[in-house]
């Protein structure tokens, strides 16, 4: 299978089963985008070019073509299933800890019910983060490099305990010769020096909400007051990075219906003096849905923010956007790009009760609770659905040359959207494909000048 695509004047394309990705000029693309809609004829593709090309260049374009092939860097044929399975048994080496099921805004859009989960406001105390430690340090098994998120709600509502299971945690280190990386994912609205101390000694990620420029975040994450939360989060925000050192962070926002122009907003983050940043499409129903009609002003926005971040770094003031960022030279193996985030098998939450989920977006879903760390009870088999939600196993995934790139979307996206975890939602997929062209793009034009097929 392969793929066909270009940014502005740099066409590639995309050998989706071996990986391998082409830099062409515009006559090849053009011959391969037919390939990729089903002409595979050479009289057929010459036809339908002669109008643009001469009929020479055109022969000369499938004889290169056909050489690729024969190397096996062109049209591979498709991947079969690994004989051994991607998860063999859950070995758990992840936990999205849930300190706080409440939260200091009221997001218009927030997925986990303004923090309640739908279920009511409460905090995570001291006894049950310390036992979810211990739940992940015997649910790890051999592993000695694990990782802890501090999520909700809002974390730093209970900084108290945050700062408690952190320091259980580095004992647990010493204790079993583990690695724990904490991590942390703030909206920064109350941030005090003790805070910020904390934070950039002890949480090797940083991830804080901001939705962009201040009129798009003051209208969907107010403070429960019904205020704007913008001006506050963004002077708390710019402390803790400044004193970040090289640290990891993330600025991570959230695009709607509403702002379709969403590259302004990460423009607007940039300009804030923040160089790491994602924006991800908003996760809910209603009116600030993205509906798949978006879908061609989302690809060009896209398309925009590719120019603009070229621009940016051309001018000296560059940034990062996370779903920019593929590399062809190196990465995840084939088995790590199928696991995914390992949702039920290498990844769970754990609620201020101490109730286990597959991840933070099962909680308090039905059906979906492994277990209780208080009480020492783990259900592994609850997870087992998890264990074959890849690509090889989705019938919509077979023919999506971005497969090997989402390892088939999130599970909770398409148990949300269509009660079934192996049903990829379709909008998703769109933008995944959408955001992926431009992020190619950018990658070969990052690179060294080298000849085109």
């Amino acid at each position: 299978m392969i793929h066909a695509g270009h940014f502005e004047d740099t066409y590639f394309i995309l050998d989706v089963e071996s990986g391998s990705l082409h830099h062409v000029d515009e006559l090849v693309y053009d011959i391969a985008h037919l390939m990729e809609t089903g002409m595979v004829d050479g009289a057929e593709i010459t036809s339908a070019l002669s109008g643009k090309y001469p009929p020479t260049d055109i022969a000369e374009a499938l004889e290169e073509i056909a050489e690729l092939r024969e190397d096996g860097l062109f049209d591979c044929p498709c991947l079969v299933e690994p004989s051994a399975p991607v998860f063999n048994k859950p070995v758990i080496k992840s936990l999205c800890l849930h300190i706080a099921h409440d939260c200091n805004l009221r997001c218009s859009y927030c997925f986990a019910s303004e923090g309640t989960y739908m279920g009511e406001r409460s905090l995570m105390s001291e006894e049950v983060g310390k036992a979810a430690l211990d739940f992940l340090i015997a649910q790890s098994k051999g592993r000695k490099h694990l990782e802890v998120d501090f999520f909700g709600g809002e974390p730093l509502i209970n900084f108290s305990v945050v700062k408690a299971i952190t320091a259980y945690g580095r004992e647990l280190e010493k204790r079993h010769n583990k690695v724990i990386r904490f991590t942390m994912t703030t909206n920064a609205y109350h941030v005090t020096d003790e805070m910020v101390d904390f934070i950039n000694r002890e949480m090797k990620n940083l991830v804080i909400s901001i939705d962009g420029r201040r009129e798009i975040h003051d209208a969907e994450r107010k403070n429960a007051a019904g205020q704007g939360s913008y001006d506050k989060v963004i002077a708390n925000a710019k402390r803790l990075i400044a004193s970040r050192g090289d640290q990891e962070y993330y600025i991570r926002g959230t695009y709607t219906a509403r702002n379709l122009d969403f590259a302004n907003d990460v423009l607007a983050i940039a300009d804030q003096g923040f160089r790491e940043i994602s924006l991800e499409p908003v996760v809910t129903d209603g009116p600030l849905a993205i509906q798949e009609s978006d879908l061609p002003a989302i690809d060009r926005e896209y398309r925009r923010l590719g120019r603009m971040l070229e621009a940016r770094r051309a001018e000296g003031r560059p940034f990062h956007f996370f779903h920019f960022m593929v590399d062809f030279s190196s990465g995840p193996c084939l088995n790590k790009r199928l696991r995914g985030c390992g949702a039920g098998m290498e990844y769970a939450a754990i609620t201020p009760k101490g109730d286990i989920y597959p991840c933070h977006q099962f909680v308090g879903k039905e059906g979906f609770k492994m277990g209780n760390v208080l009480e020492g009870t783990f259900d592994p088999s609850v997870g087992d659905p998890f264990r074959d939600c890849h690509v090889f196993k989705k019938p919509e995934c077979q023919a999506c040359y971005a497969k090997y790139f989402c390892s088939g979307g999130c599970a909770a996206n398409a148990y949300n959207t269509s009660g079934d975890i192996m049903k990829p939602h379709a909008v998703s997929c769109m933008i995944q494909r959408a955001r992926l062209d431009t992020a190619i793009g950018l990658y070969i034009r990052r690179q060294e000048p080298s000849a085109e097929v």
